[in-house]
């Protein structure tokens, strides 16, 4: 699929470097290949079947989102909501009633993104990095918030320097993306293996919180 048709400034970053990516690259396989062959096959029986006895629709629910450079690719989570027509279009709020009792509990928890190593598997997405969002929402906010074009020349993450500081859920006030853009753009200035470790520990400690 093509990707966005967008203009990237061209400034230097840690991972613009190859030997930073491979190396990233590397953890991001080391990392999914673990959490696929050890937590995955018992996390997909459990929540998979929770699933199916609470809800209609597949296990995982796939979504079209904007990755490196606007590349357009299929984003997986295990389903949270009851199928509807606005998948593509609106996000969740707080209170949506679209969102089951147990995919609020997967929400809350971020476990509905664990199929999400199949992405970083594929190399569509590594562990950490800036969140992907719809393709109605990256096409918006590139409109709107100057440096957010910025964000797309890295691979969007599970989790990022935004989510371990609370700037995750909906954005339906201008401030917050601009907020999260903000802490997406710092982590991208300052990328390292360390800053990459804390927010590893850092997401740990929020889904155990």
């Amino acid at each position: 699929m093509q990707a966005m048709n967008i203009q990237y400034p061209l400034y230097d970053f840690p991972l613009r470097r190859k030997g930073n990516r491979i190396f990233k690259r590397m953890l991001d396989v080391m990392m999914a290949l673990v959490v696929l062959i050890v937590v995955y096959p018992l996390a997909y029986i459990i929540i998979g079947c929770c699933i199916k006895i609470k809800m209609p629709g597949r296990i995982i629910f796939s979504q079209k989102r904007n990755g490196r450079y606007g590349k357009v690719f299929t984003c997986y989570k295990f389903r949270s909501m009851l199928p509807n027509d606005q998948a593509d279009t609106q996000q969740a709020s707080d209170d949506d009633p679209r969102i089951t009792p147990l995919g609020r509990l997967l929400r809350v928890t971020s476990l509905d993104e664990l199929p999400q190593f199949w992405n970083v598997l594929k190399g569509d997405m590594s562990v950490i990095g800036p969140r992907p969002h719809m393709l109605i929402h990256t096409e918006q906010y590139c409109t709107v918030i100057p440096e957010y074009n910025k964000r797309l020349q890295v691979k969007p993450g599970i989790t990022g320097w935004a989510q371990v500081h609370n700037l995750r859920g909906e954005t339906d006030k201008p401030e917050k993306i601009r907020k999260r853009v903000e802490y997406d753009i710092w982590y991208i200035d300052h990328w390292s293996f360390m800053l990459d470790m804390k927010i590893v520990f850092g997401t740990l400690k929020v889904m155990l919180g």
